[in-house]
């Protein structure tokens, strides 16, 4: 019975210990929470990594206080937090992937190549970056459909952002006949783009012939726009000089295939 007794003094004294350095430690912490919370809100750091950061800094600081408090009750830490490290690392070796994509998750959060609300290009996706996540990035397509791409595609993969810069140019390549005057292509095509107002003057529009083809000329046209508004204008003119080439009379080409008989050969 004796023994009983100071098994069970052992264990109440350690529970209290344990149950002490908790109060006090989570006490503490609620206070150390206020300054480190306001320090990140006034970051520059993306939202989400800011809500990311607070949670895994309150699961650090809460894991040291329960560490602590096992020690305070008598508890072998040493073979505890090798026993963790184990677990550690089998999970990392199990979860390769899922750490992969949060580190690149961290990567993109912290140095922003996007943001939220950013025309990105990856692969054979294209459209609006609707949140950074942890472990991925979700995008907006124009068709309405919603991509979520693996962080760690978007850090080994190229990006294209089409959002950085604010103005995208429209490049539209068409051709015209050999027998259509140059001069008068080039002025029914500078007229075409004086009448859209969504084309910039600053950069100016330039029209060039880029090619000589077995069909006709090659016209290549460069013009700048707001990056919101580059379907709407490669669209747009595409149908308008089309329009006007027929009002002024100008031939597109286009291959013709002409059939001879046999008899027509004698």
């Amino acid at each position: 019975m004796d023994n009983l007794y100071i098994a069970l003094w052992q264990f109440a004294n350690g529970f209290l210990r344990f149950a002490l350095v908790m109060i006090i430690g989570v006490l503490i912490l609620k206070i150390v929470f206020i300054p480190i919370k306001r320090m990140l809100m006034k970051s520059k750091v993306d939202h989400t990594a800011k809500t990311f950061l607070f949670s895994l800094i309150r699961v650090i600081l809460y894991g040291i206080v329960v560490i602590t408090a096992l020690g305070t009750a008598g508890v072998d830490i040493s073979s505890l937090i090798t026993a963790l490290g184990a677990a550690a690392l089998t999970a990392g070796l199990a979860f390769q992937d899922t750490l992969k994509n949060f580190v690149s998750g961290m990567i993109l959060l912290f140095n922003k190549p996007i943001i939220s609300g950013d025309l990105i290009q990856v692969d054979t996706f294209e459209g609006y970056v609707d949140s950074i996540r942890i472990f991925y990035t979700q995008i907006h397509t124009f068709d309405n459909r919603v991509v979520q791409i693996p962080n760690s595609r978007l850090t080994s993969n190229c990006i294209i952002n089409c959002s950085t810069a604010g103005t995208r140019r429209v490049d539209i390549t068409l051709s015209v006949s050999y027998e259509d005057n140059l001069t008068k292509v080039k002025s029914v095509i500078y007229d075409a783009i004086s009448k859209n107002p969504l084309i910039l003057t600053d950069p100016e529009p330039k029209v060039y012939v880029s090619k000589h083809l077995d069909s006709g000329v090659e016209i290549l046209v460069l013009m700048w726009t707001e990056h919101e508004n580059y379907y709407t204008v490669l669209f747009g003119m595409e149908e308008k000089i089309k329009l006007m080439f027929d009002e002024n009379g100008i031939t597109i080409p286009y291959p013709h295939v002409q059939l001879v008989k046999e008899s027509d050969k004698k």
